[in-house]
């Protein structure tokens, strides 16, 4: 698995998401893709207990520490290269996120639109 050129949504160098949890499809702290990637996780976000709640609801409990699978559960305040498509649909329902627009992976477009992006960027003009 060859991971994607590592450009975020604005064009510049993607900046490293998180590393304390270590996050990514890759789990090298940035929030890069492949083709096997299906879930595309490249936005990176910051966790709130408002989104890990939704998440839990929807049937991807984030929060739940998974020890056989070195996992600790995630905690508001905490970076998470999320799925592109669970960011959009809780953006729909009005309990996304904010996303750190240099970190997240301009594969992200593919799903969510730029606006709804900015929306939620905690790092506009500096990404």
């Amino acid at each position: 698995m060859e991971p994607e050129d590592s450009i975020n949504v604005d064009g510049d160098p993607l900046a490293i998401c998180g590393t304390d949890p270590l996050t990514g499809f890759f789990r090298d702290g940035h929030c890069n893709t492949c083709a096997q990637d299906q879930g595309s996780h490249t936005v990176c976000a910051i966790m709130t207990a408002e989104f890990l709640a939704y998440s839990k609801y929807v049937g991807n409990d984030l929060s739940t520490p998974r020890p056989e699978f070195g996992f600790a559960g995630l905690k508001p305040g905490d970076p998470w290269c999320l799925c592109a498509s669970r960011f959009l649909q809780a953006a729909d329902e009005g309990c996304a996120p904010k996303v750190r627009l240099a970190a997240t992976h301009r594969r992200a477009l593919d799903i969510v639109s730029v606006e709804i992006l900015h929306a939620h960027a905690i790092d506009k003009g500096d990404g």
